[in-house]
């Protein structure tokens, strides 16, 4: 069996798929299952995922960062005024500044996408320790 067919077994969608809250609830749910027992139902499970997902909504409006690590940062950026055009009239435009929110991959997340083997940088080790 080769790769892609190991992910679409594990994952249910092909490479480049799209993956719902409910797909990701399903997944977390069998995970728990397999490892330790079933002792969360898949409405237990939806409550945690919404809960974390509220929780990061709720840090980035508050312009907190958001850092996972081995995952990713969950940051917001604020954009600068610019100009732009109407594409009806071709006029100028002036977009305001406003603060979007960004997501920043991990080194171990860019390398696992990548599907290249990742080795941790030493001094990334001693921080976390610590």
């Amino acid at each position: 069996m080769d790769a892609l067919s190991r992910r679409v077994l594990q994952f249910g969608d092909p490479i480049g798929g799209i993956m719902t809250k409910a797909d990701l609830v399903e997944q977390v749910t069998a995970a728990m299952a397999r490892t330790s027992g079933p002792l969360i139902s898949k409405k237990d499970c939806a409550r945690v995922v919404d809960s974390f997902l509220d929780a990061i909504k709720h840090a980035l409006k508050e312009q907190q960062n958001i850092e996972v690590r081995g995952f990713g940062t969950f940051k917001i950026r604020r954009r600068k005024t610019r100009m732009a055009r109407n594409p009806r009239t071709g006029e100028p435009v002036e977009v305001a500044a406003r603060p979007v929110p960004v997501f920043k991959p991990s080194k171990e997340l860019r390398a696992l996408v990548a599907d290249e083997p990742f080795e941790a940088d030493p001094d990334d080790t001693d921080r976390a320790a610590s």
